[in-house]
């Protein structure tokens, strides 16, 4: 079999409900949508300029969808719980109260680096990628010859100034396409239920069933008078979006096909048995410990002062987000031997390839480039925990764009070209919401000390001479400027000698480390170019035993626009038990112990001692569903996601997975994994019950039920 000639445009054939597939590939998965019920033609949905794939929006890490002409979006509490954030101090804390712009002039900006991206383009560029090279190159000339292509291609794609490039791999380097997305930088929080509502259960129930978080919320995009982006001023105005999605009060049963479209992040569906307990043994430990050990630190650091509790609000849920996830993925491995399915199917593998070709060396450079990715990963754990303060990161970001501006733009790294500036800026700007000098110390004195910790034989050569001492950092902190937001931007427009010559601590430090980081970083190019030449061919001939076998072929998530489909379902973690798939506002009252994180708001809880559940009944369940479980296939980043109906229209939110699902990062198990959705009946009747937002209800195109 010639594996070199295989085509990835060969039809996938479908397995249960797993794939986040690209959007072109859907037509050849129209047998399979049209059995579980789904009725938009598969070709509509492949095509990003027709409604309803062009009412998808990224949010650069979460997923939105437009729910009117003027800009509207909708998307998860937590995913706006930053905009939130900044936006609260402890005397008026819309995190704890909620907040609601009855106009638009109320609106407030999301914060100076909140984002949104319209993807409305999406081209092959793997020839183009992968055109030059040769075998002569090594791993770095290698990885540094497709970063230049990259550039150029990016560089002739936003030739156009509203429109943010990428071109990213799939299938780990055997394709690369080229992405083009509208990008709007004035975005702006119109509404979010209390977190009494939007994060109702806190981190106790996530990743939990059953659920009664009200995960939704509301932004605005706005863009210049010309209706092109622009940098964010009062002068702008709404957004016009052409298509937006049709939102459903008429609601879903067991067994009702949905849609699923979003930006999921990042899976390992692909990856060897190896990788999977290096991850299980090593890697996800070692996250867990310093996780827990952070968490604790700024719990303390902020014990009794309200506005630092508001301050690091954002940060510490992001990190009890990536700390729970981290650990269901460990209780995931313990509860089923993904690594011995891996092995079997690893077997099952190599047997098939010996078959079809008689030369195996390549399986040996692949295990060989596999071992130098593992042991490389420890040494950057390392450096990542030796440099964990904002005020370090934020000068080491400053020094490196110094260094880089001196190059001409073409020349510099990704990340510290021209383009990249207002995105250094904008994260500079944003310690001024989530910063508090006492507690950035606080970390960073704890960090060190759990550095010194590492095994030695793990952290980067010559590193520790270069560190400070955990007992020295208060005077670090104590002499630097970089805590003051204007004198930290002022450093955005100096060359590289006024680093090396500064006085300030933290300046000194990172231009002391730099020599560090970028061997850290050279060693990675080289490893990354060796994987980016064995990998796709080991994929390409993965693909072609797949597909042989009639099992799905998609490329791993990617953060790029994917759909996935499935139905309404329960499930059963265990004997005995069977769960979902709806949960119901009664539940929120058997919850509420009036202790956090069961509090729910006293006007919610009359809403429904009074039963006044109005057009968001369920006629079956006899009440307002809340949440809902479905076969879809997520992952991180799909939060926000739109869910729809077979026709198209809106009836969730994905928000969340079952802590048994926590793996299907790694391995997709069907008869377990299951996503939870926010039902849009409950949003809706949060909405028009409990918070009384009436001008978005009927700024939104709604479908009731026939009564």
């Amino acid at each position: 079999m010639a594996l070199a000639g295989l085509s990835l445009a060969s039809s996938p054939l479908s397995y249960a409900d797993e794939g986040q597939w690209q959007p072109h590939q859907l037509p050849q998965l129209k047998t399979e949508l049209k059995r579980i019920g789904i009725t938009i033609p598969a070709e509509k949905l492949a095509d990003l300029s027709k409604h309803p794939m062009s009412a998808i929006v990224s949010l650069g890490g979460c997923s939105a969808s437009f729910v009117s002409d003027s800009g509207l979006m909708v998307t998860n509490h937590h995913c706006a719980y930053g905009a939130v954030q900044r936006n609260s101090t402890a005397e008026k804390n819309y995190i704890s109260d909620g907040f609601l712009a009855k106009t638009h002039a109320e609106e407030l900006p999301a914060g100076p680096d909140s984002r949104m991206y319209i993807t409305d383009k999406v081209e092959n560029v793997t020839a183009q990628v992968l055109s030059g090279i040769t075998p002569a190159m090594s791993g770095k000339q290698r990885h540094e010859h497709v970063e230049k292509q990259i550039k150029t291609l990016i560089a002739d794609c936003e030739q156009d100034k509203a429109y943010r490039c990428s071109v990213p791999s799939f299938h780990r380097g055997l394709e690369y396409y080229r992405i083009r997305q509208m990008m709007i930088r004035d975005v702006r929080l119109v509404y979010a239920p209390s977190d009494k509502i939007g994060n109702y259960g806190g981190e106790v129930d996530n990743f939990e069933w059953p659920r009664h978080t009200g995960d939704f919320s509301f932004l605005r995009a706005y863009v210049g008078k010309d209706g092109r982006p622009a940098d964010p001023s009062v002068n702008n105005v709404p957004y016009h979006s052409k298509d937006f999605l049709v939102v459903s009060a008429q609601g879903l049963k067991n067994g009702d096909a949905i849609l699923l479209a979003g930006y999921p992040g990042t899976t390992s569906r692909y990856k060897l048995p190896a990788e999977i307990r290096f991850a299980r043994d090593v890697s996800y430990p070692a996250r867990i410990s310093d996780y827990q050990s952070d968490l604790s630190v700024i719990a303390a650091a902020t014990s009794g002062n309200a506005n630092a509790e508001v301050r690091y609000a954002s940060v510490v849920k992001s990190i009890n987000n990536r700390l729970k996830k981290t650990e269901g993925l460990l209780a995931g491995f313990a509860r089923k031997d993904i690594a011995a399915i891996k092995d079997a199917q690893d077997t099952e593998f190599r047997q098939w390839y010996a078959q079809h070709r008689s030369d195996t060396s390549l399986l040996k450079e692949l295990d060989a480039v596999i071992a130098s990715d593992m042991a490389l990963t420890e040494e950057e754990f390392a450096w990542s925990v030796a440099t964990n303060s904002d005020l370090l990161k934020s000068a080491r970001t400053l020094y490196r764009l110094a260094l880089e501006s001196s190059k001409p733009d073409a020349e510099r790294k990704a990340g510290f070209q021209q383009r990249d500036v207002s995105f250094i800026t904008a994260r500079l700007n944003r310690l001024e919401q989530s910063f508090l000098p006492n507690v950035d110390q606080a970390r960073y004195t704890a960090s060190l000390q759990r550095y010194n910790q590492i095994d030695a034989r793990l952290r980067p050569h010559g590193l520790d001479l270069l560190l400070p001492t955990p007992e020295s950092v208060v005077a670090l902190y104590r002499q630097s400027e970089l805590g003051n937001t204007a004198r930290r931007l002022a450093w955005l427009n100096k060359d590289a000698n006024s680093f090396q010559q500064s006085g300030d601590p933290f300046i000194q430090l990172a231009v002391k480390l730099h020599d560090t980081g970028m061997s850290l970083e050279d060693r990675r190019m080289e490893v990354d170019g060796n994987l980016e030449r064995v990998i796709p061919q080991y994929m390409q001939a993965v693909i072609a035993w797949k597909q042989a076998q009639g099992k799905p072929v998609y490329p791993d998530a990617n953060s790029t626009l994917r759909v996935t489909y499935g139905t309404v379902s329960p499930y059963s973690p265990r004997d005995g038990v069977s769960k979902g798939p709806f949960t119901t506002v009664e539940g929120i009252v058997e919850k509420h112990t009036g202790e956090a994180p069961f509090i729910a708001p006293d006007n919610l809880l009359a809403a429904i001692r009074e039963k006044r559940y109005g057009a968001f009944k369920d006629a079956a369940l006899g009440t307002v569903p809340v949440d809902f479980l479905s076969s879809a296939d997520t992952t991180g980043g799909n939060s926000g996601s739109a869910v729809l109906n077979k026709n198209g229209e809106l009836v969730g939110l994905n928000f969340d997975s079952t802590y048994e699902s926590i793996t299907k990062d790694w391995y997709f198990d069907s008869a377990i994994t299951r996503a939870i959705h926010v039902d849009i009946r409950y949003m809706l009747w949060v909405m028009k019950e409990v918070d009384h937002a009436d001008n978005l209800l009927k700024e939104m195109q709604i479908r009731y039920p026939a009564k």
